[in-house]
């Protein structure tokens, strides 16, 4: 069976995932779906790196990571809605309003409103939101600030700047690109520090990468891209460089903070203090205008997510009473953190990267999928494809959540889920760097 069989298999997975009868997360049988699709491409990635030529593996690879993107487009979000916050946040930021200031529904910004994130009608239906007016919303947590930081903002801004009439399909286009670069960025960086350039289709090809980009259009993978660039910065012996892009990345979203570990193993306080200096600056013109506003949603979100209480660490709760499992967690992450960071090649940070950003997910056991989206790059980029079980994990609990069932399931699921990932990883000694990867060959 060739690779680029399997791979226009995958194609029709990813076009029935998003096209579908099962492609919301309202029905068990979008589980079925999903597993279809890893299933083909775990087979598609496994014979694009054992058996095509680099040669002619590079294009493939690409006209793959092309063609899978132009696929997840062509529907409207399915399994997330956040992209529409993203654009709603570039409207109110191209009024001259901050976005940290006023929530949607609030009667300051109704003259922004418009029948494309605001349809008109009764508010029933998948992705349709009341407002307290009687209007009805495309965005979740109407009610609530925005969460977003700033390069992200800034990002919502350029993608309203260059279509203003709004719609999908732009935040969808962009969030495409950005994985198609990430792409690009990575079989760059592998040739670049010796590596087999094959191993990219591990991002350009998975699912997760694919469906959360240009389906969900989501905007982590625009963290992806500066973390990538900023390691691959970090081993090329530039940590003003690595810190500039490493910063930015956490300034997309938070989350990547954690693989700033694999980022300071040689000259921590300069590629460490830059990486703070450009996140504090980016800050600085939302700073300006909100005031402390600019923390946006985000302590609301830890409650709702209930970090706060200790309920959402699911692997830690399996052993620990709930009070104690936020505690448990902190210290947990500061001990690995040590333990990783003195380990940490650094020629090699995305090892250390990977193994801190992948305990990271763990320890918080998120309900996302697309949190890991970073981790798949970190895979490529050093090789243990254990760790891509963590982001199954992730979808596992998701789509369990929309199902209707008790709390208590839902929960089973959870702890199951990443408590699997677990044995997943530590079966397959995924806690260490692991050596590098054969240089390719063909």
């Amino acid at each position: 069976m060739s690779a680029a069989a399997v791979a226009t298999a995958l194609g029709g997975a990813l076009a029935y995932a998003v096209h579908g009868p099962y492609a919301r997360p309202d029905t068990t049988a979008i589980h079925a779906v999903y597993a279809v699709a890893w299933a083909l491409f775990a087979l598609a990635a496994w014979l694009v790196v054992r058996r095509v030529p680099c040669r002619a593996a590079v294009p493939l690879i690409l006209f793959g990571a092309v063609a899978f993107q132009a696929v997840a487009m062509t529907a409207v979000p399915q399994t997330s809605d956040d992209a529409y916050r993203y654009a709603w946040d570039g409207r109110v930021q191209a009024a001259g309003i901050s976005p940290y200031r006023h929530s949607p529904q609030d009667p300051a910004l109704e003259h922004l409103r418009d029948d494309w994130l605001f349809p008109p009608g009764d508010c029933v239906g998948w992705f349709r939101h009341p407002l307290p007016d009687g209007a009805c919303t495309l965005m979740n947590r109407p009610s609530v600030h925005t969460i977003y930081p700033p390069v992200a903002q800034f990002w919502y801004r350029g993608v309203h700047a260059v279509t203003p009439d709004g719609g999908r399909e732009p935040v969808q286009a962009a969030a495409a690109l950005v994985a198609l670069a990430v792409t690009v960025a990575l079989l760059l960086v592998l040739r670049r520090f010796g590596r087999d350039p094959r191993h990219a289709v591990l991002w350009a090809w998975c699912p997760m990468v694919v469906l959360e980009s240009g389906n969900n259009g989501h905007v982590d993978g625009l963290g992806v891209l500066f973390m990538v660039l900023g390691l691959a910065a970090v081993a090329a012996r530039r940590p003003v460089l690595g810190g500039v892009l490493t910063g930015a990345a956490v300034a997309v979203k938070m989350f990547p903070a954690a693989s700033l570990i694999g980022s300071t193993r040689r000259r921590p306080l300069l590629t460490g203090g830059v990486a703070v200096l450009t996140v504090a600056v980016s800050y600085v013109p939302y700073l300006l205008m909100s005031g402390s506003a600019v923390v946006g949603y985000l302590p609301g979100y830890l409650r709702e997510e209930r970090y706060d209480d200790g309920a959402r660490f699911g692997l830690l709760g399996l052993v620990l009473p709930e009070g104690a499992t936020p505690y448990a967690a902190v210290a947990a992450l500061l001990a690995a953190a040590v333990v990783i960071g003195r380990r940490a090649d650094p020629d090699r940070p995305w090892g250390a990267a990977l193994t801190m950003t992948g305990t990271l997910l763990l320890v918080l056991t998120p309900n996302y999928p697309w949190y890991a989206l970073l981790l798949v790059a970190l895979v490529v980029l050093d090789g243990r494809a254990e760790w891509m079980a963590v982001g199954l994990a992730g979808y596992a609990v998701y789509f369990t959540w929309f199902l209707g069932v008790p709390a208590e399931r839902i929960r089973l699921v959870h702890q199951s889920a990443y408590a699997a990932a677990f044995l997943v990883v530590a079966g397959a000694g995924g806690g260490g760097a692991g050596p590098p990867p054969p240089r390719p060959s063909g």
